[in-house]
Formats: C-alpha cells, sequence, structure tokens
C-alpha cells in the first residue's frame, strides 16, 4: 500500500521540516500509512502572519464569490473521495463504509453553509425621522482550527466552511492521530483560494500553544476533550482571544414504558457503538424501565453479538480498532474496573483475523448489565465500544439519572407516544435531543446548531448559529 509524506501547508507552499513522525494503522500497528512534517513556533508564526495577510484582502472579496469557490471545495472533496476514505480508515482505524458515507456529508455541510450565508448577512436596517441604522456583520480575523482524529474530515469542513464564508482566513492544527487525508484535502481546496486563506501546521502541544497564544489569532475553534479545552481557555485568557468548544458527551437513551423494544433496541446498539463508540453524540448510557429491562437487555446482547470486529478494509468488519494507545488502554481498563463491580460485563462479538488481533487496538463491544447509575462506567465518557443499561422506576427520576453528569451534548428519548417524549426531552440538560431516533437529520442539518451545555461545550456549529461564531456585529448610525 502507499506511505504517505505530508508537509506543513503555508501561503500556498508545501512547506518540509527537519521533524517527521510516523503515523500508523491502529489495525496492523506493524504498518507505517505516512509521515508527517512538524512544525515549531516559528513555522507557526510563519502561517499566522500568513493567514493575517490574506485576510486584510480576503474580508473584502464579495460573499457571491466566496460562496462560489466553497462550492468548488465541495466539489473538489467529492472528486477525491475514492483516494481520501481507504486512508482515513488506514489512519484512523474506523471501518471504510463510514468514511464513504462521512466525505459527501462532509461535502454537503459546505453547500449547506454556503445556502444559510445569503440571508446571514443580510443588513438588518431600520429608520425614523432623525436617524438610519444598519447593523452589518463583520469577520474577526485569522481563525484557529483544532480539530480531532474520530471525524476528521467531517469536523475540519464544519470549521472550514463558515470560517471562509464569513470572510476569515484559517490555520488548521490536524489531529496528530489522523492528519495525513485532511492535509491532502486542505492542499487541494487551498490551491483554489488566495495564498495564506488556508494553511495547516502539524504538531504536539508547543505547536497547539504557539497557535493559542498568538497575537494576531482572533479565535480558537477546538473539538476535542476537556483537558486540552482547559489548556486552551488559559492560553487564549491572556489576548482575551474568542473561544468556541465542541467538547464531550455522555449521551442518555431514555427508554419509556410504551416503546416497542423490537423496534428500538437496534437502533439503539448502533448509535452507541457507531465507529467503535468514538463519536461524541454517540449513546453512552441507556436508560430502561425496570419493567422492561430483562427483554430489553436481551435484545440488546443479541443485536451486539452478531457484530464483527477487524480491519476497517475488511469488507465483513462491522467496526474497527480503537484509533489510539491511550484511548485503548483508557476504554480497557475502564472495563477491567466494572467488571470489578456488582454489575456483570459481557465482551461480545467475533473477532476477525484472531491472528491480527495484537497488531492493532482492537476491543469487543462491552454490554455492562445491571450497572449503577452512579459508577464510573455510567457517569464517565467511554469514547469507545462499552455501553451501560441502566434500571429505572419512574420518569422523575430517569430524568433525574441522565441530568446527573457534566456532560450535556446530545440525548435521545424513545417512545410511541410523541407529546410524552417532548415532555420528557424539554427536561434534559443538552444541547440536543432526537427523539426515536438520533440527534442528526436532513433537516436539521440546515437548522439545529450543534453544540452542548455544562463541560460538553461553549458556542455552536452548524445552521445559522455556526456562521455567528466567526463574525462581529459592526452598528452604523447615520443622523440624518
Amino acid at each position: 500500500m502507499t506511505t504517505y509524506r505530508i508537509n506543513l501547508l503555508i501561503n500556498q507552499e508545501d512547506v518540509g521540516t527537519k521533524n517527521y513522525t510516523d503515523i500508523r494503522d491502529p489495525g496492523r500497528l506493524t504498518e507505517i500509512v505516512g509521515s508527517v512534517a512538524q512544525g515549531n513556533a516559528e513555522l507557526v508564526d510563519k502561517a499566522v502572519q500568513a493567514a493575517h495577510h490574506a485576510f486584510l484582502s480576503w474580508r473584502n472579496v464579495s460573499l457571491e464569490e466566496r460562496c462560489a469557490l466553497l462550492l468548488q471545495v465541495a466539489d473538489v472533496l467529492q472528486q477525491e473521495a475514492a483516494t481520501l476514505a481507504p486512508l482515513l480508515t488506514r489512519e484512523s482505524g474506523m471501518i471504510l463504509s463510514n468514511y464513504r458515507m462521512e466525505i459527501p456529508a462532509a461535502a454537503e455541510a459546505i453547500r449547506i453553509t454556503v445556502e444559510l450565508a445569503e440571508a446571514f448577512f443580510r443588513p438588518e436596517q431600520v429608520s425614523d425621522a432623525r436617524t438610519w441604522v444598519s447593523v452589518e456583520k463583520r469577520p474577526l480575523g485569522v481563525i484557529a482550527a483544532l480539530t480531532p482524529w474520530n471525524v476528521p474530515m467531517t469536523i475540519t469542513m464544519n470549521k472550514l466552511a463558515p470560517i471562509l464564508v464569513t470572510g476569515n482566513t484559517i490555520v488548521v492544527k490536524p489531529s496528530p492521530y489522523s492528519c495525513l487525508a485532511v492535509t491532502m484535502a486542505l492542499k487541494k481546496m487551498a490551491a483554489l483560494f488566495p495564498p495564506g486563506v488556508i494553511n495547516v501546521v502539524h504538531g504536539l502541544s508547543d505547536v497547539g500553544v504557539a497557535l493559542t497564544t498568538h497575537p494576531l489569532v482572533r479565535k480558537i475553534t477546538l473539538t476535542g476533550g476537556g483537558k486540552t479545552a482547559t489548556a486552551v481557555m488559559k492560553s487564549a485568557a491572556e489576548s482575551l482571544k474568542r473561544i468556541h468548544f465542541e467538547l464531550g458527551g455522555n449521551d442518555p437513551a431514555i427508554v419509556l414504558d410504551d416503546t416497542n423494544l423490537e423496534q428500538v433496541i437496534p437502533k439503539i446498539a448502533e448509535g452507541s457503538f457507531v465507529r467503535s463508540g468514538q463519536v461524541c453524540v454517540a449513546t453512552k448510557r441507556v436508560y430502561i424501565p425496570r419493567s422492561l429491562y430483562r427483554d430489553a437487555c436481551d435484545l440488546f446482547i443479541s443485536h451486539v453479538q452478531s457484530y464483527k470486529i477487524g480491519h476497517g478494509l475488511n469488507p465483513e468488519a462491522t467496526f474497527g480498532p480503537v484509533n489510539n494507545q491511550g484511548q485503548y488502554q483508557y476504554v480497557k481498563d475502564l472495563v477491567e474496573r466494572a467488571k470489578n463491580s456488582a454489575a456483570e460485563v459481557l465482551e461480545l462479538g467475533t473477532k476477525l483475523e484472531p491472528e491480527n488481533w495484537e497488531n492493532g487496538y482492537y476491543l469487543q463491544p462491552a454490554v455492562v448489565i445491571n450497572a449503577d447509575p452512579g459508577q464510573e462506567v455510567v457517569v464517565c465518557e467511554q469514547f469507545g465500544p462499552v455501553i451501560p443499561l441502566v434500571a429505572y422506576d419512574s420518569e422523575e427520576q430517569v430524568i433525574q439519572f441522565a441530568n446527573q453528569t457534566e456532560y450535556g451534548l446530545g440525548s435521545s428519548v424513545w417512545t410511541s407516544d410523541e407529546e410524552r417524549g417532548l415532555r420528557v426531552a424539554r427536561q434534559l440538560e443538552v444541547g440536543m435531543t432526537g427523539i426515536n431516533g438520533r440527534v442528526h437529520s436532513s433537516l436539521g442539518q440546515k437548522y439545529v446548531p450543534f453544540g452542548g451545555v455544562k463541560r460538553s461545550g461553549m458556542g455552536w456549529e452548524k445552521a445559522a448559529a455556526g456562521l455567528m461564531e466567526f463574525v462581529h456585529f459592526h452598528g452604523i448610525t447615520l443622523h440624518k
């Protein structure tokens, strides 16, 4: 298979460095997928300076031209899908079908952003006998975008599109665990724009600090973990930078007692183990009425037992390995501690290529039966293939259970009574709720802001709220 060598992108130039880091396949650790140039503070400064210089003219480019270029970006992304999807699988670990769906979804997210932009930028103008007032939106400047490894292409595009369409420029720092395909795509996109509009710098925490403390960076947008967000927030405080955080979740699925279990349990299971559970809005705990608990558990176990764990390029695989050593060890230790509790832990599914099992970060999907509402595996964010099933006795109790963590990203309510579902949903301390389904929908892609409350984030992506993250208001008053 092809081994890639990826450099930085600064001012539309391919920039090599002295140091390169190997990216290994999480499902075949002996296989090097590519090597990535590592940046430093000096190269961060060059990238930010280039982005700032480009901003001075890019902000004056018409909205129509910016939109037209972004539509070309969406086309480029789809044209490169056949190359990018297998590469994403090899560097991130998730199964190929995930990325074959993700790339068109990322392209569609760009097109939706363009569609929203025209109405978003329409000035609000009012007048009376003495004055005329116009409230207008202006770009911020250079935006630093720190992107994750789990859904790398979609999340990068969910930042890139609103940042550029609003007239800002961008410096992207992709995750060190998944940066090959994203950088390749960004380089092809950058060629459509003036030099400096899109820049990419790779590296570890030192590069992140250099980027988030740079005086010319006006805002930082991060999708990642709470510890990283805390560090970024401290860095941003010194220069009063604006911040946007999309962080973790511990999304509850609430099964109400009027639910058809045979219909909903497979859907909840699929939502729990999507991308091996490595999704911020994956279901991470399931609450089931005590009267239905045993039947629901049996159905859940039966469904998960059919899963097949293997390399992401294996067409038989239901899901692949987790992405990296740190996440692998965290989830593995979490499961071991659950085994030592009063709960019952079932590790299910079939191992594909068992001879390769020790050559990757493979974990069997784990279902935790009779989980206590307050135990670690229930209240933490697992971010891996493990799901606790919790019994409850009343509607009031389950709402209390659902709200008792510091997370508040997504949630779901499952019921045959839509009004009851709405009533329960409106009592949940979260940013998004799906009733009889996940938080995503084709209609919601355009209208529902993506984000959370409490420690699940600050600010929003998608919809008009996502565009609002990257502008400031300019109020103009004309005295007649």
